[in-house]
Order: structure tokens, then sequence, then C-alpha cells
């Protein structure tokens, strides 16, 4: 008989298309599958209730899945280095199987482990997290990829391998120590917000519903923000529960020939691959902004702003709904991420990084790569970003992306007897009418924190100081 095969779990929380879980499944008789709760990660300021929420629940799905092919999954707690050390002399394991991650945190650990691992197994990572690994994709002189398009058009180029079935049976050695999940209260968290079921069930159940009902109408919807036109599958991509490969491969499916809809929901698979190999090519991005020059904004960071903005009290309908969605679902439209972004940034004139902060710690689906990347696109600070000179006017947006202000009112209930005319500027309402639809300004709902021509003005200024170029002629508001 073979020496079994610890697989580590991390971020590849599913049994199907798991590279490395398969190929341990091949190389022996037996399988170790641990999960180690980490309490360097658990004590991170970043690290959110609903993430850890969403984590253990997959982890029970996780474990489910398993028993039912006959093993169970192995939870332990502490140092990853020390457990596994322990757990190859408790199984006189052959090797230690993972998939590997981009975030300089995990690569230092992963370098940890290794280290005290030399001499005693094998240890092997496998690429698993995207359609391609993130430094395989560079230009003709060999550098990596800053752009997106070139990049998509390049990882298009390539053949995307097939996504592989779960294995049908797993054996886990008898008699082996582990300690039962922990409850989110033993980990010392707590929270009321209303979340999608996580695990690799939801993931696959979330994916067929998506591509039967919503996918064929993914390019014209994914942006209004009432309706949710979105997948809904960013949770179980960031942690793991749905292979990218088998997303990749069933919107070609189901649209063997190609279509828009399909063409742009590709697209967002290959934005989360772009990026991964951004920060694994220029992790500076963890801490500073990809353009150097913008380390130096001088942002005026005033914390009451910062306070209103997070808790959904700006004046601007649109940006606090979007901040109320976050707090009370840990999660956040695409669209909606981008329009609070500028807000905080370039209205505010908050350093990204402060934004970027709360949104880790509230969104389920919060990943360092993409969130990082979104922030410092929004901010026009990073790798491919939105021009400085373009800057979306809040109001504008949300007459563009919810005319009717439904998804204003689902998420502020101070604003749902406003009529149409006035979701969007409830400032607007004469008094009489405020009184009469129970929103009156400063007192059930706030007046607008800043006025956005002005700070639009200061934005353009405080960026074209940091760039040290002429300011571009015919600016653009972003609408």
């Amino acid at each position: 008989m073979t020496r079994p095969i610890i697989h580590w779990f991390r971020r590849d929380l599913r049994l199907d298309d798991n590279t490395a879980l398969l190929a341990a499944y091949a190389a022996a008789e037996a399988i170790v599958p641990v999960f180690i709760v980490d309490d360097a990660i658990l004590r991170r300021p970043d690290t959110g209730a609903n993430r850890v929420a969403f984590l253990l629940e997959s982890l029970r799905d996780l474990d489910a899945g398993m028993r039912a092919r006959g093993g169970r999954l192995i939870p332990r707690r502490g140092q990853p280095e020390a457990e596994l050390a322990w757990l190859v002399a408790e199984t006189r394991a052959s090797a230690v199987y993972f998939n590997l991650d981009v975030e300089p945190f995990a690569l230092a650990r992963d370098a940890r482990v290794r280290a005290r691992l030399a001499g005693r197994c094998a240890v092997e990572g496998f690429e698993d997290g995207g359609l391609t690994a993130p430094g395989a994709i560079k230009t003709k002189a060999g550098t990596p990829y800053t752009v997106f398009t070139p990049y998509k058009n390049a990882v298009l180029a390539q053949p995307i391998a097939r996504p592989r079935p779960a294995p049908a049976a797993i054996r886990t050695p008898p008699d082996l120590a582990s300690e039962p999940l922990p409850t989110l209260a033993e980990l010392g968290f707590a929270t009321a917000a209303i979340l999608p079921p996580g695990g690799e069930s939801a993931a696959r159940a979330r994916l067929s519903d998506f591509i039967r009902a919503g996918l064929e109408r993914y390019a014209t919807g994914r942006d209004a923000l009432a309706t949710d036109g979105t997948s809904g599958l960013s949770p179980y991509l960031r942690f793991g529960c749905l292979s990218p490969r088998r997303a990749y491969w069933a919107a070609r499916e189901a649209f063997p020939e190609g279509s828009p809809d399909a063409d742009a929901w590709i697209a967002e698979l290959i934005w989360r691959d772009f990026y991964r190999q951004i920060l694994f090519h220029f992790p500076r991005v963890e801490t500073g902004a990809f353009k150097r020059a913008y380390d130096d904004l001088a942002w005026e960071n005033n914390p009451e702003w910062l306070d209103r903005w997070r808790a959904g009290r700006t004046g601007f309908p649109i940006v606090d709904a979007a901040m109320r969605q976050l707090l009370t679902t840990g999660w956040m439209h695409n669209r909606a991420r981008m329009i609070v972004a500028s807000f905080l940034t370039k209205d505010l004139l908050i350093d990204w990084r402060q934004g970027e902060r709360h949104f880790m710690t509230h969104l389920a689906d919060g990943d360092l790569a993409a969130n990082n990347g979104g922030w410092q696109w929004a901010a026009s600070t990073g790798t491919d970003a939105q021009p400085y000179f373009r800057i979306f006017n809040p109001t504008a947006q949300g007459k563009k992306f919810d005319p009717a202000g439904d998804y204003i009112r689902r998420h502020i209930p101070e604003l749902r007897a406003v009529p149409e005319r006035w979701i969007h500027e409830p400032a607007r309402m004469p008094l009489d009418a405020q009184r009469a639809f129970r929103c009156v300004i400063g007192s059930d709902y706030p007046a607008p924190l800043v006025d956005h021509g002005r700070q639009r003005a200061k934005a353009l200024a405080l960026y074209g100081r940091a760039s040290g170029g002429p300011m571009p002629s015919g600016l653009q508001s972003g609408g």
C-alpha cells in the first residue's frame, strides 16, 4: 500500500476539477484532506466576519461531499507549518499537495511550509486558481501584461483546460485525530448580514441557474442595479467552491458559437486572472499605487466624511444604497462598487486604501487581487486604470443604472415613499413634499455631503499636480 498524500485545502474548497486534489487521488490510495484554521489570518485587520462565515459554511459543505464519497475533512487549527509537520508524522504521508496562491502573505507562508517539511516529504504546489497560471501569459517582449484587452486576447488565444470531475471515492486513513469545525462565535466573529449559502453545492446550483436564465441577457443587463443581472458567483470563485474552468466551459457550451453575452461574462473571468497576475508580478500594489507618482497624492482624508461614506449617509442616494447593501448582505453590485469607489476618491478625496480596507472587512467575496485592482482602477492609480479626468457623477450614474430608483428604495427605507422625479436628488424636494413623503432632508435623510462640481475640480487639480503633466483638454465627467 502506498503512503498517503496530504491535500491541504486553502482557496479550493471543492472536489470538482481540483487540480492538486486530483493529482493526489491519482498518486496515492489514501488522501488526508486537511484544512488549517490559521489564527494569523483571523487576526488580520481586513479579515471580516462575512468572509469567515461564508468560509465555514463552505467547509461544512466540503466535508459533506467527502463523507458522501467515503472520506472526511480533517480540520486543524494553528500555524500551517507546524500542523502539517505533525500531520506528516502522524500519517507517514509521502507528500503534501496544495493549490498555489499569489498573495504575498500566502507565498511567505508556503515558503515556511516548504522549509519546515524539507527532508520529511515532498511538497508540491499546483496552479488551479484561474483559467491560466499568473506567470504563463507574457508579451512578445517577455514582460507581464499591464493592459487588460491585449491580455484578454492572449488568454483567449490559448487552449483553456477542460474541467475534470470529482474523485468517485475518497479514502481517508481511519482513526486520524481531528478537531470539529469551529463556529463563527468560537473564532471571535459575529455578523447579521444575509449571506448567500456557502459551498460547492450552492456554487454549482448558482452556476446552473445563471447559465440557464441569466447569461443570455448578461451583456445588456449586468449594469442594471435593480434587477441585478450579474452571476452572483464571485464569493464561490474567491473561495474556490467553483472551478473557473468549469465556469468558462459552462458558458462556452451554452453558446458554442459565441455570443456578446457569453463573451462579456468570460471577459469578467479573465479580469480575475488579470489582477492575479498583476499582484503576482507587482506585489507592491498590495500597499501602494501601481503608478508610483500617485503614491504622492495629497488626500484630504476627512475622517467624518469617511465615516459617513461607510455608513451610507452621504446624501447621495445611489452611493448610500450601495454602501448599505454592503453592510446588510456582504456583497455589492459591480457597477455600484465603481460608483462608490469613484465617489470616495474623487468626490471625498479620501485615499483609496481606506475604501479597499472597508470592502475587505465586509465583502464575502473579498479577494486581495480583485479588490485591489478594482479600487486602483477607480482611483486611477492602477494598471489599465480609469483616466483620472473621467470622474463619475454619482447622480447621473444613479439615473442611468437605477432610473426608477428601485435599487435605492430597496436599501434606503427612508426614501421608499419618494417619487421617481426626486429619488436621485431628494434634497431638491420642496419642504412640503419632504413632509408629505416622510423624508425631511437633514432629519430623515442627510443633505448632500459635498458639492460634486466643486469636488470634481479639486480632484482634477489634485491628480494633475501628482501626475506632473498638463491638464488634458476636453475633460470628461464620466456620466
